[in-house]
């Protein structure tokens, strides 16, 4: 379990780096109280991502028998996750101004955004990528964290740096760990 948690924690945290979200963050942090937009996204991710591992879980159980292709075949969503990664994400001006305008209480709007947001993003599919091989509750726990804490730093980043944040360092950084692991995932592969 701990080292489902422990890799999902991080793989997560560098797939939400520059990603839609982490802009969902800040702009509803510049309207509601932090407080309730970290309620609201932990809410929506843990939910989207209990999902993704159970996805996963069942996918990994099913061929189970055929485990290094698996890790071959997530090596290369993780290689096609750096591609997207390294494309860019932004938040149209179209999704700003939803963002903007939500009504009703902070905690929903945010949560029922993101929940939206997640369904079939780059760290859903990559959770469930996790989830095939790790643990489904240590990837869910850790997925949740990553994700959150990457989308908390992003609204404190924000606060304090406005628009001042390196994209492009950020963007080549977390394409650069998505490379990593999914040589890594390509390597167990072949080798198991």
């Amino acid at each position: 379990m701990w080292d489902a948690l422990w890799i999902s924690t991080a793989v997560i945290f560098v797939a939400e780096l520059g990603d839609k979200s982490q802009l969902m963050a800040m702009t509803f942090a510049t309207r509601y109280k932090a407080r309730d937009v970290v309620i609201g996204l932990t809410i929506a991710t843990a939910i989207v991502h209990l999902v993704s591992v159970g996805i996963g879980a069942a996918i990994g159980d099913a061929f189970s028998d055929y485990q290094g292709g698996i890790n071959i075949v997530a090596g290369i969503a993780f290689l096609g996750f750096a591609a997207w990664t390294l494309r860019g994400d932004t938040l149209s001006d179209e999704e700003a101004d939803k963002v903007r305008s939500s009504q009703g209480a902070a905690i929903l709007a945010v949560g029922i955004a993101f929940f939206l947001a997640e369904l079939g993003d780059k760290t859903m599919l990559a959770t469930i990528t996790l989830a095939t091989h790790e643990g489904w509750f240590g990837t869910w726990i850790g997925s949740t964290i990553g994700m959150v804490a990457a989308d908390a730093l992003a609204i404190v980043v924000g606060a304090l740096l406005g628009r001042q944040l390196p994209e492009k360092a950020v963007r080549w950084f977390a394409t650069a760990a998505f490379v990593v692991f999914g040589v890594l995932l390509i390597w167990q592969g072949v080798t198991a």
